[in-house]
């Protein structure tokens, strides 16, 4: 199965930032994950007649978007020029040695600009006369370039559009495009924002939480949905954390539903760690896919169990946290995975519910403080229709 992988060359991440539920930077971040406080909110908006909880951000966004940008202009856009407002001027002083069709942007997200056209559509369905949709701010590879323009670079600039592991998508297809050599450096990331489609989506399929999410516990009854934008700048020079491989699959079980035994999630996992010539036990955190589906929950154990048979990965899921953030998941997953590794120190904590004594057997963060240092992180995104991907991260070599 993973004999024929090609050897990828690990790429580093130079700049990073993240906005969530957990804060706007990483000490904010790592207070979040390391305490038992709820980080969740509950909002009334999002569903008629119903109080969802949600992993809202409380972060005040850029108030002006240029004239060039304004067809695009949507929370999501707003969303991550925050986020990249916040390593804006090192990214744009580390690109100065490149040449502006060198420098490349791909970003995930499921969302789009959908939430800021659907006042519109709402009307539009509710009286005859036609509305004007600016179809623009939610086409899905809208981002991406905005994005480009407002950085006035000229290389590839596309969206990753794959559900739930869509950024998680486009960090191993940066990671690609440095190895083929068609690009220095990288934008790449997720943003996803909150909207009425995706919860009404959820709610309809029977999958929101009635509380505050408990991944793999006994009385876990769905997710709870939340936003992010995680934006990173890859190049090929050596970074203190590295992205060392990815491992991709497509089970292609059910259109909304992971193969119950967990074989594309398995399949994922070993192909990353093959590619980044590692053994299972070299691990030290792996954050879950966790979405606290009994489905879900249960295929990605078992999933674990096969890969880490004879190994105690400490692992958590962090989705009680952030909620799920759908194409941004994989993102703001992999700048915890890089914060972890960057401080050394601590670990997100699983939530302090009961677990499911049937995955209860595993190695769940239950304390957060990190004693041994770790070398490697592993970060799982899973999607509809069996989309999967795996992402390791490492320190890099002294």
């Amino acid at each position: 199965m993973t004999k024929n992988l090609q050897h990828v060359s690990a790429v580093g991440i130079q700049f990073s930032a993240a906005l969530s539920a957990l804060g706007q930077n990483a000490a904010e971040l790592q207070r979040a994950l390391t305490s038992t406080e709820n980080t969740l909110s509950q909002r009334e908006d999002l569903i008629a007649g119903r109080t969802v909880w949600v992993g809202a951000s409380d972060q005040t966004l850029v108030q002006e978007v240029s004239e060039r940008l304004s067809g695009a202009d949507s929370r999501n856009l707003r969303f991550a020029l925050t986020a990249l407002a916040k390593i804006e001027t090192e990214i744009r002083d580390y690109t100065t040695q490149f040449s502006k069709q060198r420098l490349a942007v791909i970003i995930g997200t499921s969302t789009s600009g959908i939430a800021d056209n659907e006042p519109v559509l709402k009307v539009q369905f509710q009286q005859p006369v036609p509305q004007s949709v600016q179809h623009q701010k939610q086409e899905m590879g809208s981002l991406a370039k905005a994005l480009q323009q407002y950085l006035g670079w000229e290389g590839p600039a596309y969206t990753i559009s794959t559900a739930c592991s869509s950024a998680a998508k486009a960090m191993a297809a940066a990671q690609r495009l440095l190895n083929a050599d068609l690009a220095d450096a990288v934008l790449v990331g997720g943003v996803d924002t909150l909207c009425k489609l995706t919860l009404n989506g959820f709610d309809s399929l029977e999958s929101l939480s009635s509380g505050v999410c408990q991944p793999c516990g006994a009385n876990r009854d769905g997710i709870n949905i939340g936003e992010a934008a995680g934006l990173f700048l890859l190049s090929k020079a050596p970074a203190p954390v590295m992205l060392l491989s990815s491992g991709e699959s497509m089970d292609a079980w059910h259109i909304s539903a992971p193969h119950p035994e967990g074989r594309g999630a398995a399949e994922a996992m070993q192909k990353a760690l093959a590619v980044a010539q590692l053994e299972a036990g070299d691990i030290g955190y792996l954050n879950l896919h966790g979405t606290s589906t009994p489905q879900n929950d249960a295929m990605e154990i078992k999933a674990v169990q096969t890969i880490f048979s004879d190994e105690t990965v400490a692992l958590s899921s962090t989705k009680h946290k952030t909620g799920h953030c759908l194409g941004a998941a994989g993102a703001i997953e992999a700048f915890i995975c890089q914060q972890v590794l960057l401080d050394q120190s601590w670990l997100p904590l699983h939530h302090t519910g009961e677990l499911d004594d049937a995955l209860a057997g595993q190695n769940y963060v239950l304390t957060p403080h990190l004693t041994i240092p770790i070398r490697y992180a592993m970060s799982n995104s899973f999607a509809f229709g069996g989309s999967n991907i795996s992402l390791i991260f490492g320190t890099a070599l002294p």
